[in-house]
């Protein structure tokens, strides 16, 4: 296959279409951040059931990007990508009017297949469409950048609509935004055909989604007060032979949906890991931040938004610049850099979370700026390494790493932030509160609403000192994190340079 033969205003709407479905997309992944304490309040979920709404669709996304990845490269990536519109804008609908907690679950399900349809034929479009690696490097810049200011942009929409909506005011406002990308795309985005001798590998993308949901059952299980540990070991046994069967069945296959071979390139896998990693820390960040400044420091929704809108300003100027001068620098040594930049943003948050707003400020665009990089960086190694037949199975791969770095982050931080409350959480003798008062930071809240004054307080004062130890234990694990990757990918650039010296 060759990249097609557009003008380049052409190329540019292309861009145009394809970001604004990206930007639906990686808004719905933290959207309900902001919105979650009164989602869970109108819908009475419990800690569960909250955790699977938010959690459930970057996990099934990232079950079925491997599938729909390949999918795009044998029937054409514009007809995946219209399809996923039109399930997005239909499942946006039901959740929207979700009246339990199970259907808004199902509805948020089907979101992330209509999202995983969309995703490798967003990267997929761009990478057959720009074929100068200046201008593609731009392209993926600014791709990177509307991910990376999506994801914190949900926050703030999600602040913004709950201000003057109800909260299925979050999923309402996809539906125009989708149906007129679906119209732009059916006529402006070339159609080009897919490969149809390539083989579509359904029973490897179940094996790999079973996989996924059965060890993130499993930590989610364990990590709860009253969770069991024979169902989290079932659980964790099931994905971990589930996983054992897709590699194995992956090997044998002739069209597998992941060639293992392509991560023999480091450059290539080394994007991998700074597109998860960077997803895990934005979103487990996003995550406690915006819920301690509503649940504990009284943020309203569009304030917590607002607060947490500095790095995605600062990740998508980083993001463009570093694709401006990509084309000349050694990407590996980039990635390095701008994990350790996040890192530094990050520690420095966990420091003055407390003191002054500026300083608080200040940290959060470094650590924007460095995610921006990092991001912008990983998916130009990760599109380049590859052969363009392979576009759409490189393109899956990259954004499994976004969105498994994003449910691993809700399930990994979202569960150890539990842990660490729950352990922090000791209630006096005398004090009658329900037991899932120790589940959640929302439901200990919910509680004191039906005690008495001086109860209530009580509770509110013990929770909330509960929830502060937890989110500074989950920023200093992301920025320990953080900065173990970019070591990690120092060494590895530096051994790269070092064969390379040889080979020469």
């Amino acid at each position: 296959m060759s990249t097609l033969h557009l003008t380049k205003l052409q190329r540019w709407i292309v861009l145009a279409i394809v970001s604004s479905a990206l930007f639906l997309i990686v808004v719905d992944m933290t959207v309900l951040y902001t919105v979650l304490p009164q989602l869970t309040h109108d819908l009475a979920a419990s800690a569960s059931e909250k955790l699977w709404i938010v959690n459930i669709y970057p996990l099934v996304m990232a079950g079925l990007l491997p599938g729909l990845g390949t999918l795009g490269d044998r029937l054409g990536h514009k007809r995946l990508f219209v399809s996923g519109l039109a399930v997005f804008g239909i499942a946006s609908l039901i959740a929207a009017y979700a009246p339990v907690p199970y259907v808004l679950i199902a509805a948020r399900t089907l979101l992330a297949i209509g999202a995983a349809m969309m995703m490798p034929a967003t990267l997929s479009i761009i990478r057959t469409t720009f074929a100068d690696e200046r201008e593609h490097s731009l392209a993926v810049g600014i791709w990177a950048s509307v991910s990376s200011v999506g994801a914190g942009m949900g926050p703030l929409v999600g602040g913004f609509l709950l201000e003057h909506f109800w909260w299925g005011s979050v999923f309402l406002i996809n539906i125009p935004i989708a149906v007129l990308a679906l119209i732009m795309a059916v006529f402006l985005i070339p159609n080009r055909k897919g490969n149809a001798n390539k083989k579509w590998d359904l029973i490897g993308s179940i094996q790999i989604m079973i996989g996924l949901v059965g060890l993130v059952y499993a930590i989610k299980e364990i990590s709860r007060r009253e969770g069991s540990s024979t169902i989290a070991l079932i659980s964790a046994v099931i994905g971990i032979v589930a996983i054992i069967f897709f590699i194995r069945h992956q090997r044998k296959s002739s069209d597998p949906l992941i060639d293992f071979s392509l991560f023999r390139d480091s450059r290539f896998t080394t994007g991998v890991v700074t597109a998860l990693l960077s997803s895990f820390a934005l979103v487990g960040m996003e995550l406690v931040v915006t819920q301690r400044l509503q649940l504990v420091l009284g943020y309203s929704p569009l304030e917590a938004g607002m607060y947490v809108v500095f790095t995605s300003i600062a990740s998508f100027i980083s993001g463009i610049f570093i694709g401006l001068v990509l084309h000349r620098v050694d990407k590996m040594k980039v990635q390095w850099v701008c994990l350790f930049v996040s890192g530094l943003g990050m520690g420095a948050f966990l420091l003055f979370h407390n003191g002054n707003i500026i300083l608080q400020i200040v940290s959060l665009m470094i650590l924007g700026a460095g995610l921006g990089g990092a991001m912008t960086t990983a998916s130009n190694s990760i599109m380049l390494n590859v052969p363009i037949e392979k576009a759409g199975m490189a393109a899956s791969i990259e954004e499994v790493s976004f969105e498994l770095g994003s449910a691993l982050s809700i399930t990994l931080l979202g569960s150890l932030s539990t842990f660490v409350y729950t352990a922090s959480i000791v209630l006096p003798e005398g004090l009658s509160v329900p037991p899932v008062v120790q589940d959640s930071l929302d439901e200990a809240l919910l509680a004191a609403e039906n005690l008495p004054t001086a109860a209530s307080s009580t509770l509110v004062e013990l929770a909330q000192s509960a929830f502060d130890k937890s989110f500074v234990v989950v920023l200093a694990t992301a920025t320990i994190i953080l900065w173990v990757a970019a070591f990690m990918i120092r060494a590895a650039t530096l051994r790269t340079k070092i064969k390379g010296n040889t080979h020469s």
